[in-house]
C-alpha cells in the first residue's frame, strides 16, 4: 500500500530527470550546406558568330550530255572493224570506224560520171544546133512564123536539165562510197556495239551506241527548303547565261576504295517540279571527265551513282552547334553562373553534322556539350575544362535570313564571295 502511495511521486522524478537530462546534454546536428556539391561536370563551347558558306548536298546519276546512236546510212557487207570499236572503245572526231563493202557504189559513180558524159555531149549539140537555127531565122522574110521549137531552145533546156541531174546523180553516187566509210560524228566513247565484221546491214541500221566525251552532266534534286540557299541558274527568254556566275559543285565518286573529287559547276534548272519527289532538279557539268591528269582518278562511269556538295549562299553573323546537342531537335543546355539552362531554339538549316541557329541563342554564351539526357534547369553543375572557344566542325552548312537572339539578320555574302569556294 505504501508503494501505491508514492508511484506517482516516482514517475514524476523521472521524467523531470530525462527532461533535464535532455536540455543539458541534447545531441549535435550536422547541418547541410545552403548550396549543394555539384556532382555533374560538363564540356561547354563559347557561341561565336561567323560566316558561314552553305554546301547543299545531293546525289545523282552520270550522264552523257551528247548521246546517240551510230546509224548506217547506206547498206553493205562490213568488211573492216576500228580496233577502238568496241564497248567502252575511245574515238576521235571524223576516225572511221566501220567500212562497208563500196564496190556496188563505186559502180554507181563509173555509171553516173558515164550518164553525165552523154549529157554533156547531148547539151553541146543541142548548142550548136540552136545556134545554126537562129542564124538562119535572120535570112528568112517571115521571121515571126518561126517556132522556138525549130530554134531548139526548148531542146536547148531540156539538155541542160539532163546535164544537171547527172552531175547530181554522181554527187549522189560518191557520197554513198564516201558513207561506206563511218567515220565518229564527235569525239566519244562507245558505250555499246550492235555490229562486228562480215555482218551485212541496210540502210538506217544503228552500229552502236556512243556518247561525247567533253562533257558529262548529273541531275541533282534539291529539297524544297533548300532552294532559298542557292543561286540558281534559271533561263530567262530574254537572254543567256553566263555559267561562271553560278555555283561550284564537288562531286564525289564512290567507286572502289579512294574517294575521289571532280570539279564541276551548275548550268541550268529544270522547268518543272518533278511529280513523284515534289522535288526541283538541278544539272551540275562536268569539263573533260576523261582527260588523264596527275590526279589519276578513275573515269567516271555513265549510269553511276555520285554524291554532289553544291556550294550555296554565305551568311554573315551566323550561330552554328553542332548536331549532338540537340534534343529532340528543339532544344539545348547553356552553362550560366554554375547551373543549366534549357533553352528553346528553331534551327532554319542543318546538314549531318551541324546546325545554324535561328533563333534561342547569342553570341558569348556557353554551350553545353556534354550528352545529359533529361536534366531540369537549374541544376548545378561544374565545368570539366575551361570553356573553349568555337571550334570548326566536320562539314559546312548555312541558312538563310537566321535571326540571333537579338534580332539582328545575318546579312547575305556579297556576290563574289557567294560563288567562292570554301576552305
Amino acid at each position: 500500500m505504501a508503494m501505491r502511495r508514492y508511484l506517482p511521486l516516482l514517475l514524476t522524478l523521472i521524467f523531470l530527470s530525462a527532461t533535464l537530462y535532455l536540455i543539458y546534454f541534447k545531441p549535435k546536428v550536422n547541418k547541410r550546406s545552403d548550396e549543394p556539391t555539384p556532382i555533374v561536370s560538363v564540356e561547354t563551347l563559347q557561341l561565336q558568330a561567323r560566316d558561314y558558306l552553305i554546301v547543299i548536298e545531293s546525289f545523282g546519276r552520270v550522264a552523257p550530255r551528247t548521246q546517240g546512236q551510230l546509224i548506217a546510212q547506206v547498206s553493205g557487207q562490213i568488211v573492216a572493224v576500228n580496233p577502238n570499236f568496241r564497248d567502252g572503245g575511245f574515238f576521235q572526231k571524223g576516225e572511221v570506224l566501220i567500212e562497208l563493202d563500196a564496190r556496188d557504189y563505186r559502180i554507181e559513180v563509173e555509171i553516173a560520171a558515164a550518164e553525165l558524159a552523154n549529157a554533156k555531149v547531148k547539151y553541146a549539140e543541142e548548142q550548136v544546133l540552136s545556134k545554126q537555127a537562129i542564124a538562119d531565122r535572120k535570112s528568112l522574110p517571115n521571121k515571126a512564123a518561126i517556132s522556138d521549137f525549130a530554134l531548139h531552145l526548148p531542146q536547148l533546156e531540156a539538155a541542160k536539165a539532163q546535164v544537171a541531174a547527172a552531175n547530181a546523180k554522181l554527187e549522189q553516187a560518191t557520197i554513198n562510197v564516201e558513207r561506206t566509210r563511218i567515220r565518229a560524228p564527235y569525239s566519244g566513247r562507245i558505250l555499246t556495239k550492235s555490229v562486228d565484221i562480215g555482218e551485212v546491214v541496210t540502210a538506217n541500221t544503228s552500229l552502236a551506241a556512243i556518247y561525247a566525251t567533253d562533257q558529262v552532266e548529273i541531275r541533282l534534286p534539291v529539297k524544297n527548303s533548300e532552294l532559298a540557299f542557292l543561286d540558281l541558274p534559271e533561263q530567262y527568254a530574254s537572254g543567256g547565261l553566263d555559267l561562271e556566275k553560278f555555283p561550284a559543285v564537288t562531286i564525289s565518286n564512290r567507286l572502289g576504295t579512294a574517294l575521289e573529287q571532280w570539279p564541276a559547276r551548275l548550268v541550268s534548272t529544270a522547268g518543272a517540279i518533278d511529280e513523284q519527289s515534289q522535288q526541283l532538279h538541278v544539272t551540275a557539268r562536268i569539263e573533260h571527265p576523261y582527260q588523264h591528269d596527275s590526279s589519276n582518278r578513275r573515269p567516271l562511269k555513265i549510269g553511276q551513282y555520285v554524291s554532289a556538295a553544291i556550294e550555296g549562299i554565305t551568311l554573315r553573323n551566323a550561330l552554328v552547334i553542332p548536331n549532338a546537342v540537340l534534343y529532340q531537335g528543339s532544344y539545348v543546355y547553356l552553362f550560366a553562373d554554375g547551373v543549366l539552362q534549357r533553352r528553346e531554339v528553331e534551327i532554319a538549316w542543318q546538314n549531318q553534322d551541324e546546325a545554324l541557329v535561328s533563333y534561342g541563342l547569342a553570341a558569348g554564351e556557353q554551350l553545353v556539350l556534354t550528352p545529359l539526357g533529361q536534366v531540369s534547369s537549374g541544376t548545378r553543375v561544374k565545368l570539366l575544362q575551361e570553356s573553349r572557344g568555337e571550334r570548326p566542325f566536320a562539314r559546312t552548312g548555312g541558312g538563310k535570313q537566321l535571326l540571333d537572339q537579338g534580332e539582328q539578320p545575318l546579312a547575305p555574302a556579297a556576290p563574289d564571295e557567294q560563288h567562292g569556294k570554301s576552305g
